[in-house]
């Protein structure tokens, strides 16, 4: 019995102490909690942005814009349905922060004026000279964008039609091109698929049985300069434009 009754003793002193133990323990000071960085980063940089001003807006999509998910489409229908103002936005905004001599002077930017001329309206007139395309619309009023156009001995001039209208057209470029950029030590590829890193842009006019388009760029700051083979380059804005208000079959004159 003697034995019995210390037992019971040690036992209830060993829950009272364990009892005592883990009530200290609920309100002790508990060990930091250690986060992986990649886990707290997204976090710390969310509170951060809480009270931290922003000095570069982020893009916004237009009201009744479609964003799609490339993989789960074609890459043509990806490329049809995706906003192309969106993207043009997207090159523009990349091409102001480029460094100042490299950004388009502002007088090349599409401009309603007045324009005198015998051509139908729905011509296109380029001015080499000046790097403007001017959209005959009659009225004596034409639409005008600024235009990059061949380099010094690549230029041309003369009159010819539309014959076909591409929406981020595919490049191919000629192998008369290929060998002479290897020579200046940059390589072509054979072919390039349409997109917003293709050279010829959101749209391309092809102009006759030639080798020259109207088309788009992904270099908006080479606006208003002597920079191509031969084709007339706009903004990927202005050729979107551009290319709403033409058909095949219109003339294109190049002076």
């Amino acid at each position: 019995m003697k034995l019995t009754a210390v037992m019971s003793a040690v036992i209830a002193a060993i829950v009272v102490s364990g009892g005592s133990a883990s009530a200290n323990d609920r309100y002790a000071s508990r060990p930091p909690v250690l986060v992986s960085p990649d886990l707290s980063a997204p976090w710390v940089m969310q509170l951060q942005n809480r009270h931290t001003r922003r000095t570069v807006p982020a893009f916004r999509r237009k009201p009744g814009a479609v964003l799609v998910q490339p993989s789960n489409l074609s890459r043509q229908d990806a490329l049809q349905r995706t906003d192309v103002s969106y993207r043009a936005l997207a090159g523009t905004a990349a091409a102001a922060q480029q460094p100042a001599a490299r950004q388009m002077d502002p007088k090349f930017l599409p401009q309603q004026v007045q324009y005198q001329s015998n051509h139908a309206p729905g011509t296109i007139v380029i001015d080499s000279a000046q790097k403007f395309l001017y959209l005959v619309q009659g009225n004596g009023e034409a639409r005008r964008y600024g235009v990059g156009v061949g380099k010094e001995g690549m230029g041309w001039t003369g009159t010819e039609k539309i014959t076909r209208k591409a929406q981020w057209p595919d490049w191919r470029p000629p192998a008369e091109m290929i060998a002479r950029e290897r020579v200046k030590g940059r390589n072509l590829p054979a072919f390039m698929a349409g997109g917003p890193a293709n050279p010829l842009g959101a749209r391309a006019l092809y102009l006759g049985s030639t080798l020259y388009r109207i088309h788009g760029t992904n270099a908006p700051w080479t606006i208003g300069t002597n920079v191509s083979s031969g084709c007339i380059r706009l903004r990927n804005e202005d050729v979107v434009d551009l290319y709403e208000h033409v058909k095949v079959g219109a003339k294109v004159v190049v002076m």
